[in-house]
């Protein structure tokens, strides 16, 4: 099983440029560390050790830490609260999914007096009667017990009840170490068996069946059948051609980026837009990738031939053929610091000309159409002109209308009968 090395924690410090001396946070999570050690002389400025999801089985080698305000032991295999007397600033302990049994083990905690929250839920402790009340009066410093806020009467009944609970503790713990005792028994056989066919089953090939049997069956949740799974999962992950859980794996085909006669294909492997331009008035080709803005640039390399190019982003490749034979030493990349995009600049090594229409010579009879037009259009033209205007004729038209509207009288014909 791994072991916490410089090497681990020098990883698992790039927050802080790799100084370990210096550390204030470190975690350790998913590694399978059995054991605790180096870290109280390596790291003595910690204040937060995130340790969860390991199988780690005893506390030890914390003591040094006197700076040390958070410790995450959830999901291991710990059996008992000792050894973290020394550790003054312990604010928080996070014990979740653990196997602690020994309740009466946290009165080992007495004295750390800046505790405010503690957490042991999913421990078997966590079903004895009277639980709560127990660690209650155990730990009057306490604020917070799995979540919950401690109330003040709640402990105030717990301590005056503290006699009759602990004995009451006392015999779920020696009934629950009995029960451990068989299970341990029944349990540590197949640790055991493990760790003698280590060799041979990392050279010979496990059985599908036998696996899909052995992760389909039921197991009892015990610190020995966590430790059964985590090697079988690290055996299978040690063995070629295998996945975590011990299945074949099955392997892509390899991209094929040129022809069997050496010709350079087109591939797009990472599925990225791109765009590639010809540059007449700089004599080019530009190739701009529609690389993710927040992409590190680490992840990006481009390679320029005579005949094609190559960009591989995050080690999926983007391969385009050239029509024009360009320049490597004179290409050159860079990226957008507004979109991210990368733009690649290559070169032609001839000077290349822009193709343009040949001007078509005008035949005959076009020639004798443009000298009609242009003679249409060069011929004068004149505006249809009336009679002019004469105001003193107009005068005596008016005149002759009033004398006439004068002469008229009205003659009475006697002969006319009337009209009504």
């Amino acid at each position: 099983m791994p072991r916490i090395t410089e090497e681990l924690i020098r990883k698992k410090s790039e927050h802080n440029e790799m100084q370990i001396g210096s550390l204030e946070e470190i975690s350790l999570h998913q590694e399978d560390i059995e054991k605790l050690e180096y870290l109280q002389n390596w790291c003595k400025d910690l204040k937060i050790l995130l340790l969860h999801n390991n199988l780690i089985s005893k506390i030890e080698n914390l003591g040094k830490l006197k700076k040390l305000e958070y410790i995450n032991f959830s999901q291991n295999n710990i059996e008992k609260v000792e050894n973290l007397e020394r550790c003054e600033s312990l604010t928080k302990l996070d014990f979740t999914l653990n196997f602690i049994g020994e309740l009466t083990s946290i009165e080992s905690l007495k004295n750390n007096m800046h505790l405010k929250d503690l957490y042991l839920t999913g421990n078997p402790c966590t079903d004895f009667d009277g639980y709560r009340a127990y660690v209650v009066a155990t730990l009057p410093q306490l604020e917070t017990l799995d979540g919950e806020e401690v109330i003040v009467s709640e402990r105030i009944v717990a301590q005056q009840n503290y006699g009759e609970i602990r004995a009451d503790i006392v015999r779920q713990q020696n009934d629950y170490q009995a029960f451990r005792k068989k299970q341990r028994a029944k349990n540590q056989w197949k640790v055991d068996k493990w760790m003698e066919e280590k060799i041979v089953c990392c050279k010979k090939p496990s059985d599908p069946e036998q696996m899909s049997e052995y992760w389909n069956q039921k197991s009892e949740h015990c610190p020995e059948t966590r430790v059964d799974i985590a090697l079988r999962k690290r055996l299978s992950r040690e063995r070629p051609g295998r996945d975590t859980w011990g299945n074949e794996k099955t392997l892509k085909a390899p991209v094929k980026l040129f022809s069997s006669d050496g010709r350079p294909l087109n591939v797009n492997q990472p599925k990225i837009p791109f765009k590639l331009e010809e540059c007449f008035e700089e004599n080019c080709y530009k190739l701009d990738v529609a690389v993710y803005k927040h992409l590190d640039s680490a992840l990006i390399s481009a390679d320029v031939q005579p005949s094609y190019v190559t960009v591989e982003i995050k080690k999926k490749i983007l391969q385009l053929v050239l029509m024009e034979e360009v320049d490597p030493e004179a290409s050159f990349a860079k990226r957008s610091q507004t979109t991210g995009h990368l733009l690649v600049t290559m070169p032609w090594v001839k000077q290349i000309f822009k193709r343009t229409r040949r001007a078509e010579l005008p035949s005959p009879q076009k020639n004798r159409e443009n000298k009609e037009n242009d003679a249409m259009e060069t011929r004068r033209e004149y505006l249809e002109v009336g009679e002019t205007f004469d105001l003193m004729k107009m005068l005596k038209i008016d005149e002759t209308k009033r004398k006439l509207k004068e002469q008229k009288t009205l003659i009475d014909d006697p002969e006319v009968p009337p009209l009504m």
